[in-house]
């Protein structure tokens, strides 16, 4: 479990992830030096996994967001999360506790781009069906964690 510094690390890291080791050493008075130390060592005790970009995706003319429940023969059926995973417009497969197997998150250029993909997603191997559900409005979309526990 982090501490208290490396929590406070953590969140600035979260809410830019150019934020320099200078910036970092300042806002939690430390020496660069060793907030280097400290971002390493969370890096490799898997707390941070890796760093990105934040993309506007309607901006890039993908504006329409689904959510995919997709059922399939087994549940929990790791090659069947695993094809899902490897489509290029999926952003998230989550396994949930419902009969379905996976929830799907993919972003597409509009319905006839969403159809598509569906016929894709239905023709793997032991995918029974889906249900899908297309997003009007986001009020709230994020991947950060709250440290605050």
């Amino acid at each position: 479990m982090p501490d208290a510094t490396d929590r406070r690390i953590l969140a600035l890291l979260q809410a830019n992830a150019r934020t320099t080791n200078a910036e970092i050493a300042r806002e939690v008075d430390m020496a660069p030096s060793a907030i280097l130390e400290r971002i390493k060592k969370l890096e490799q005790k898997g707390l941070v996994t890796g760093y990105e970009a934040r993309l506007a995706p309607k901006k890039l003319g993908l504006g329409l967001t689904a959510f995919v429940f997709v059922r399939a023969e087994e549940k929990g059926t790791a090659k069947v999360g695993a094809r899902l995973a490897a489509l290029a417009e999926v952003q998230e497969v989550h396994q949930d506790a419902s009969k379905d197997v996976d929830l799907v998150k993919l972003r597409v250029r509009d319905t006839d781009d969403l159809a598509r993909l569906l016929g894709t997603v239905k023709s793997i191997p032991g995918i029974q069906g889906t249900r899908t559900t297309i997003v009007l409005g986001t009020l709230k979309e994020t991947a950060q964690i709250a440290l605050t526990h």
